[in-house]
């Protein structure tokens, strides 16, 4: 009786209640940054070669893709997954960042540095910079590449922060088209490379975006991923994850058919103020991925201040019952003068 209790118990149990095997992972609505799934999300951990998707960001915000880095003697002291650069090799950034991306070329990552910002604690000043301005406030980047140091210590991270920079750096259409990329061939100054993916979701999932993953023996494996389909989109990270190509298809797909895209706010169609409908505007919509009943859970209020002095005039606060989920900042139309009679003949005589 006590071995049929046990498994009428593990029966019941909801799959991803025990099948995701991430010690900390988030699943994230890109439209509204709504954490739809989650487990351990603000627990710090080491993040190994995702740390090259803000490696990545900072390179396309900082240098011209095209510009040409001839490879210097810090690359000899490059180790791990590498694309094997040669010293005095002259390569493009385009295609160091398809190295970094596809390869996880820890050379490439380290040139990167050195062409962008001329030596790696420039560069990961940027990299830290850039995660306090995103809010990813559980994050240290220690270098560019996400080895730990010879005492132990790497960049460390959350799955809800390493899913907030994914949000953001798919904002950028060349990181899009980079880790979307299955296949690339590269042709430096003495070499032709060719280079694979190593995101297998690429190739077996028909909805993936792209990714990055990474593994060390201290962080295990990593891996930030999104995916789309029918105008969905949600980004799926998981930290110290044995199984996690699986468990990013399984998350998808949890997702993909308890959710449906919603639109809450239309900047062209919403009516803030039905006694004016013309006077208050929205710069932006706004979508959500939502379940039937959260659906009837959406409530939005606006709240004004019609004696502003600026052009912004208030919010739009969308809440999912009492849960604030999204703030849209609310403009007031300027006004247009009536022309005076002498002004249109004026303005008619100079037609002439």
């Amino acid at each position: 009786m006590k071995k049929l209790a046990i498994f009428l118990v593990l029966f019941l149990i909801p799959i991803n209640a025990w099948a995701i095997s991430a010690e900390s992972y988030v699943v994230m609505d890109y439209d509204s940054k709504r954490v739809l799934m989650s487990k351990n999300m603000n627990e710090k951990k080491l993040i190994a070669s995702t740390t090259k998707i803000m490696t990545a960001i900072i390179a396309l915000e900082n240098k011209d893709l095209n510009s040409v880095r001839k490879v210097g003697p810090e690359v000899l002291k490059a180790y791990g997954s590498a694309i094997y650069l040669s010293l005095d090799e002259e390569i493009t950034l385009k295609d160091l960042l398809y190295g970094l991306m596809l390869r996880s070329g820890n050379d490439a990552a380290i040139e990167i540095a050195y062409h962008v910002s001329g030596n790696m604690d420039n560069f990961v000043q940027l990299m830290n910079q850039k995660a306090y301005e995103l809010g990813m406030s559980n994050t240290i980047f220690i270098n560019n590449h996400g080895l730990e140091n010879e005492q132990g210590k790497g960049n460390t991270s959350t799955s809800y922060d390493m899913a907030l920079l994914m949000r953001y750096a798919l904002q950028n259409e060349t990181f899009k088209e980079i880790i979307h990329t299955k296949e690339y061939t590269a042709k430096t100054s003495g070499k032709t490379y060719v280079w694979h993916n190593k995101n297998k979701l690429l190739s077996t999932n028909e909805y993936e975006i792209g990714g990055k993953t990474g593994y060390t023996k201290k962080a295990k494996r990593t891996l930030v991923t999104a995916a789309t389909k029918d105008a969905k989109r949600v980004i799926v990270v998981t930290l110290n994850d044995p199984n996690d190509f699986a468990d990013h298809e399984e998350l998808y797909n949890e997702i993909f058919n308890k959710y449906e895209r919603v639109e809450i706010l239309n900047k062209e169609a919403t009516v803030i103020d039905e006694s004016n409908p013309l006077k208050y505007y929205l710069q932006n919509d706004f979508y959500a991925l939502l379940t039937k009943e959260e659906k009837e859970n959406i409530r939005i209020d606006y709240q004004i201040d019609p004696n502003a002095n600026t052009k912004e005039v208030g919010n739009a606060y969308v809440y999912l019952e009492d849960k604030l989920l999204h703030t849209e900042k609310i403009y007031q139309q300027e006004e247009t003068k009536k022309e005076s009679f002498w002004q249109k003949f004026l303005r008619w005589l100079l037609r002439w």
